[in-house]
């Protein structure tokens, strides 16, 4: 036993919630964010200005999904070169036999060949060979086994959330948008959560409604500690920036999730905002506008299948009540109640 702990601590795998929960989905966020987000952000643009070069740069970005969510959980798990490299073969493999649920297939299955790969790697005299080889056959081989049930079970389960969502809209808003929320702010990554459960339609438009309340909701409520800086980097940024304000203070927290319990229904049940771009960008609010991009790019998908007539004024006029006016407005007065009665105290929200 103390052999195998050894050996573990000298290939530095280790068997943890963080590690895997946490640095390892938090980097496949990322690798999401430099390839299918920015890819769909730049396919928007083109369509928009009729730019099709830059539909080919945005087609390019998002073709590369899988590689670069695999790379990232690598990179986190302190892969060596060969087995990050040979996590580009593996991350391609997941997503694709994945489907819908592809960006959890990746998740489980990188993991799992770069821990392989970093036990192998040095080990033998012909490490350009072995590490490549175990690395890539372990994560293409679970890829063809696990991977279309991974996806599976994913999109059975993102189902039920936006049969739910349908049915009970009122109910079901304020459940998606509230936990989806709250899973922006912490150290998790609700866009790869809205991603692998392909979190769509009114379900989708609720995850919006709840990340916008975090992330404008956090950025005005603290500008008087942070100013424009604090409110540019929350807003457009992310709110998990609050996350060390919240473990030291967790009330700090209560009025963006008050935001979302009333932003989501809303949502939802008054004025029917559907996500249906990317799923990924359910999970995203603010950040760099991708949400917005997303809802927006979801009504141009709807008109070319017939499915939406045209782009009503009722629906910016909810896009922009939900996403900004309302996170902004409903935050910082539940805020200013909490600064009041004392459970807000200065420099609470202060940015280090």
């Amino acid at each position: 036993m103390n052999k195998v702990k050894a050996f573990l601590e000298r290939k530095d795998i280790v068997f943890s919630a963080k590690r895997y929960g946490i640095d390892a989905m938090s980097a496949m966020a990322q690798g999401l964010f430099c390839s299918l987000l920015i890819g769909t952000i730049i396919k928007t643009l083109g369509s928009q200005l009729g730019v099709p070069f830059l539909n080919d740069i945005g087609g390019f970005a998002s073709g590369m999904s899988g590689p670069a969510m695999a790379c990232a959980i690598g990179y986190a798990l302190k892969a060596p070169p060969l087995v990050l490299y040979s996590l580009l073969a593996v991350g391609s493999a997941a997503n694709g036999y994945g489907g819908a649920g592809g960006p959890l297939a990746v998740l489980v299955i990188a993991i799992i060949a770069a821990e392989c790969g970093k036990a192998v790697s040095k080990e033998t005299r012909i490490d350009l060979l072995v590490t490549p080889f175990v690395t890539i056959t372990v994560g293409v081989a679970l890829s063809a086994w696990l991977a279309p049930v991974i996806g599976a079970a994913a999109s059975a389960f993102g189902e039920v959330i936006k049969h739910a969502t349908e049915m009970q809209p009122f109910l079901m808003g304020i459940v998606v948008s509230v936990l989806v929320g709250i899973a922006l702010t912490l150290p998790i990554s609700s866009a790869a959560i809205c991603a692998a459960l392909s979190l769509t339609g009114l379900a989708g438009g609720a995850a919006v409604a709840g990340c916008c309340a975090q992330m404008v909701g956090f950025a005005v409520m603290s500008f008087r500690e942070n100013g424009v800086g604090g409110l540019v980097s929350q807003g457009l940024g992310t709110s998990m920036l609050q996350m060390g304000n919240i473990v030291r203070n967790p009330k700090i927290w209560i009025p963006p999730i008050l935001t979302s319990a009333v932003t989501g229904p809303l949502a939802t049940y008054i004025f029917k905002m559907e996500m249906n771009g990317e799923a990924i960008s359910s999970g995203m609010g603010t950040c760099g506008l991708v949400g917005q991009i997303g809802v927006y790019t979801g009504w141009l998908n709807d008109i070319s299948t017939g499915a939406k007539t045209a782009i009503t004024a009722f629906d910016w006029v909810g896009l922009v009540l939900i996403c900004f006016v309302l996170p902004a407005v409903l935050t910082w007065v539940f805020g200013l109640f909490f600064r009041k009665i004392g459970w807000i105290k200065e420099n609470d929200l202060k940015l280090d």
